[in-house]
């Protein structure tokens, strides 16, 4: 992981992948704690049940542990992927190892977070770049980047959305998770939309593969519909028609600025409405996220940070500039399943405004289409 950065002195190196974690330097020591052993214990306490398509895969996760091999989970938005590793956790655990569930998202790590600490009756430790200090669990969340502080420390080894920046195809990220498992150990991919990486992997036989084209609930995706709209007219009356249902929106800016200003916009517009707006930058996200789900905002618009990893029940989906750049085939499938994932309501909007279609559009529509025909529908 060495690069050809220099520091002052000849002949010695640092990497600037590590740089958030502290200079790591070519001329010195790299020391790393071995993983301590832990009590053999049976925390699932979880009372769901898996529907036959996710019991399937749950029961080909557990083979995965029980044969130190690797896979990857490729299931549609809404299908479960988080239930159908508890068993894989748990058998893990029951038998003293250590699992690591990482993820891209530091949102998305706070969320696994919360539904596993409900569904295990044990310590947790959760590491992102805000969070408190590590202490020894035999169960980590953490955000893709802290596995770079991890050395052959995990028996199960988890990636959710493996599809998402920064890990997507991204080299030093692959290394760290190779590091941070041990030598003999489980690993699991999971996504919703794959990767020239893990495409490479899967040809080259690496990686097994299996495909869940089923939501939980047993309803199709929401297909998004294109609505050409060149200065946000058709967006705004659309938004008047949908808030006469009632039911949540949630509206996709592709930049913060564009995000911030169209919340302001739409609150003098919407005077009687609760808006919200959420993005990277605002330290209280957490707390708005919140909010939306539990009906305290009505409307929220959103930078990409929100395309993936969180539910709102019956919520619909608008986009708007979706022509943009930032929003890529990955980032438009993720967007477009945050509408239909409750069984309460498996249906909702999905709508893409746009000023021309592009690639990343089509390619997004196709696949949900080809997905939803895997699936039965």
């Amino acid at each position: 992981m060495l690069s050809d950065v220099k520091l002052e002195l000849p002949g010695v190196y640092f990497c600037p992948e590590c740089l958030p974690l502290g200079r790591v330097r070519s001329d010195e020591f790299l020391y790393h704690l071995p993983q301590q052993d832990f009590p053999k214990q049976e925390p699932l306490i979880w009372q769901g049940r898996l529907t036959p398509y996710q019991s399937e895969i749950s029961s080909e996760l557990v083979r995965a542990v029980r044969e130190k091999s690797q896979i990857l989970v490729h299931a549609v938005t809404g299908a479960g992927k988080t239930e159908m590793i508890y068993a894989a956790v748990a058998s893990t655990i029951a038998a003293g190892g250590a699992v690591g569930i990482a993820t891209p998202r530091t949102d998305v790590a706070r969320e696994l977070f919360t539904r596993l600490s409900k569904d295990f009756s044990l310590d947790i430790s959760l590491l992102h770049a805000d969070s408190e200090p590590y202490f020894a669990t035999p169960l980590v969340i953490s955000t893709t980047h802290q596995l770079l502080r991890f050395r052959e420390a995990f028996d199960l080894l988890i990636i959710d959305e493996v599809d998402a920046f920064p890990f997507a195809d991204n080299d030093a990220l692959y290394f760290a998770a190779e590091h941070a498992r041990k030598p003999v150990s489980t690993l699991i991919y999971l996504t919703a939309t794959s990767t020239d990486k893990l495409d490479f992997l899967i040809q080259t036989g690496t990686l097994k593969k299996r495909e869940l084209a089923r939501r939980f609930h047993g309803n199709p995706l929401v297909v998004p519909k294109s609505i050409y709209d060149s200065r946000d007219k058709k967006l705004i009356l659309h938004i008047k028609k949908q808030r006469k249902t009632g039911f949540p929106l949630l509206i996709f800016a592709p930049v913060i600025s564009l995000g911030q200003s169209f919340s302001e916009n739409l609150a003098r517009l919407f005077p009687d409405e609760k808006i919200g707006f959420v993005a990277s930058t605002a330290e209280n996200r957490a707390d708005i996220i919140d909010q939306f789900r539990k009906g305290s905002l009505t409307i929220l618009v959103s930078t990409t940070i929100l395309e993936r990893g969180v539910t709102f029940p019956k919520v619909d989906v608008f986009v708007q500039n979706s022509h943009h750049k930032l929003f890529t085939k990955s980032s438009l499938i993720q967007i477009a399943g945050r509408a239909g994932r409750s069984p309460e309501r498996p249906t909702g909007l999905v709508y893409f405004f746009h000023d021309g279609l592009t690639r990343q559009m089509t390619r997004a529509i196709s696949e949900i289409r080809h997905m939803n025909q895997l699936g039965g529908f």
